[in-house]
């Protein structure tokens, strides 16, 4: 007969039924003798002893078995959980904008090189150039290398799970969405600009190809690269560099942080009007762009890199072609 896992407890509702159910409970948490394993319940001290649970037990618990546990079984709450840990790790954004650098590229090879070309990859590309780094495809290796050392200095599991990919972009879209709400909502009670039309929002699809399956192509792998080497600029790089300048100034982390948010994101909003295919300036434009910059450097610290890059791709594509 099995040993009884919490003899030495002295719990008074302790009876022989309660004895016979905990084995039974064991064998399904896969270990023999009342042993329970990752994503089982923690056996709870009853009042008056606590010899049975450790504080070191307890810290094991926390870090193995609690709720954010990475390796939980399928269909448990901790398993639904690790959807919000897998997602925003750097390995799986990698693979989750890899069908953006794909298209991207790709669709600028195909539609040929002097088609027009995202203002962000134009700026990045000249500065790799400057530094001496001309090769055409060292600007999405870079990218993809920089999310592989985000993984190793943040110390993050190199584990991947493909299927919380579908579910992340179910989560992308959703926040596009929300986007396209709060420009309907500006364009409501800001009256100014309202002549602009599209100027209130992102629509950043390369001209010039008319309404033919090339215009739509060209427009499509605009938004891509949008997408891609925007939040590459202005949350992966010039965030963190934010965030570094603004604390050797004397500010502290919340407030670097906040400073650092708000200047990329006037940065990201200000770029649209640079170059010649940028918008003409229009206040309302302006600020709408300044708050779509926001919410992707929110999504960026809070969902990471793959969630933000697929926001910014969607609400693109959901503007420029529904």
């Amino acid at each position: 007969m099995t040993s009884d896992p919490f003899r030495g407890w002295n719990d008074p509702r302790d009876t022989n039924a309660g004895r016979e159910s905990r084995p039974k409970r064991d064998e399904l948490d896969g270990e023999p003798d009342g042993r329970t394993t990752r994503g089982a319940a923690f056996p709870r001290d009853p009042p008056g002893d606590r010899s049975g649970t450790s504080p070191e037990a307890l810290v094991a618990f926390a870090a193995d078995d609690g709720p954010f546990a990475d390796d939980t079984a399928a269909g448990s709450g901790p398993a639904a959980a690790s959807y919000w840990t897998l997602s925003r790790t750097p390995l799986t954004s990698l693979v989750f904008t890899l069908p953006l650098v794909a298209a991207y590229e790709g669709g600028v090879l195909l539609l040929g090189r002097g088609s027009p070309r995202n203002g962000a990859d134009v700026w990045l590309r000249e500065l790799l150039e400057t530094l001496g780094f001309g090769q055409y495809f060292l600007l999405p290796l870079a990218t993809l290398t920089g999310l592989l050392a985000w993984q190793f200095l943040a110390h993050d599991r190199w584990k991947l799970s493909l299927a919380v990919l579908p579910g992340m972009v179910a989560e992308s879209v959703l926040w596009a969405v929300v986007l396209v709400g709060v420009g309907r909502l500006q364009q409501s009670v800001w009256p100014l600009d309202l002549a602009a039309g599209a100027g209130w929002f992102l629509d950043v699809g390369p001209p010039g190809f008319g309404a033919g399956w090339r215009g739509i192509a060209a427009r499509v792998v605009g938004y891509c690269g949008a997408g891609l080497y925007e939040e590459v600029l202005f949350r992966l790089l010039l965030l963190p560099i934010g965030v570094w300048l603004f604390g050797r100034l004397g500010c502290g982390p919340v407030a670097a942080g906040g400073w650092a948010l708000v200047v990329s994101s006037l940065l990201f909003s200000a770029a649209h009007y640079v170059g010649p295919l940028g918008d003409t300036f229009e206040i309302g434009s302006f600020t709408f762009r300044a708050i779509a910059g926001m919410l992707f450097a929110v999504l960026f610290l809070v969902r990471g890199f793959g969630i933000a890059a697929g926001s910014h791709f969607f609400y693109d594509l959901l503007v420029g072609l529904v």
